[in-house]
């Protein structure tokens, strides 16, 4: 059996125009938050996902000796089991001349004197970011004095703090749902009460209670959806301008956070996501508080 369709007078039970302006523009704000926090989650997640796999297998090996010497001979033993190892798919020395452009503003010119010992470095890539130990081991066993750095290891705190960021933006996408299903069922409840003497006639000429619940949903999800699409839009506009912004920065510390284009899909489909919620709130409330009724 078909379901009778709600004539036009039942279908503007809701479209009171002062209130779903104001739900709309509720809705606006609440995606508005929500794509920002969900597009700092996603940024920052891909970003602690970035600094894994590149710092995972990476080592860096440190050469200090005083005796020239010797340090060349400990350098070359270095490289020669790191590139004999099938494990290591990278190893070079780090070119000096950079050493010292790096340590100029620490030391001044005067201290870069020719007869100042000055360490030497080799970057190592492992394949494996389980077998790191073992090639470190294998450096210290043939190279005693060797100081090896785990990149992973001295960038733990950054790491940290990215992935806590992350979690937060998550918290705070989570909370702006909650308080998003509240202010729905704030606005069922309301209309319930306002539209009461209403209802009951409806319920005399034969309409049934998810008749009713159906008029109820279909105001909030066009209200949700008007304001979510106004919000979301707003926010992904601001969103591509900092991204602008920041290309044009170029700094390697916000080269990792940026959004993939299937980021910019999920963003785009959260008001999608928010009318479907706000909807089957909407509905849950109204036939919950209709069957208390009568």
């Amino acid at each position: 059996m078909i379901a009778r369709r709600p004539p036009a007078p039942e279908r503007q039970l809701l479209d009171e125009r002062r209130n779903a302006r104001a739900m709309s523009w509720i809705m606006a704000i609440m995606l508005f938050l929500t794509v920002l926090a969900a597009a700092l989650g996603l940024s920052t997640w891909s970003a602690a996902r970035s600094l894994d796999s590149e710092l995972a297998g990476r080592l860096t090996v440190q050469l200090v000796e005083g005796d020239a010497a010797t340090r060349d001979r400990a350098v070359a033993a270095v490289l020669r089991i790191a590139r004999r190892d099938a494990r290591v798919t990278r190893a070079v020395e780090v070119d000096r001349a950079r050493l010292v452009e790096l340590l100029e503003p620490w030391l001044g010119e005067a201290g870069l004197d020719a007869d100042l010992p000055m360490p030497a470095m080799i970057d190592i890539d492992v394949r494996d970011p389980a077998a790191t130990a073992a090639v470190e081991a294998a450096i210290r066993a043939a190279v005693p004095t060797a100081r090896v750095d785990r990149h992973a290891q001295w960038l733990a705190p950054v790491r940290g703090l990215v992935a806590t960021l992350a979690w937060l933006a998550a918290g705070v996408v989570l909370l702006v749902a909650g308080a998003t299903t509240f202010v729905v069922l704030l606005a069922a409840r309301t209309g319930l009460d306002t539209h009461r003497d209403t209802i009951e006639v409806l319920h005399m000429l034969g309409s049934t209670d998810f008749q009713v619940a159906r008029l109820f949903q279909r105001r909030i999800a066009i209200d949700t959806l008007t304001g979510g699409v106004i919000g979301a839009t707003a926010a992904l506009a601001f969103l591509f301008f900092l991204g602008r912004q920041l290309d044009a920065v170029g700094a390697e510390i916000v080269g990792g956070v940026a959004l993939s284009p299937g980021d910019w899909a999920v963003l785009a489909v959260l008001p999608l996501v928010f009318t479907l919620m706000a909807t089957l709130a909407a509905r849950l409330t109204v036939l919950k508080a209709l069957g208390k009724r009568l």
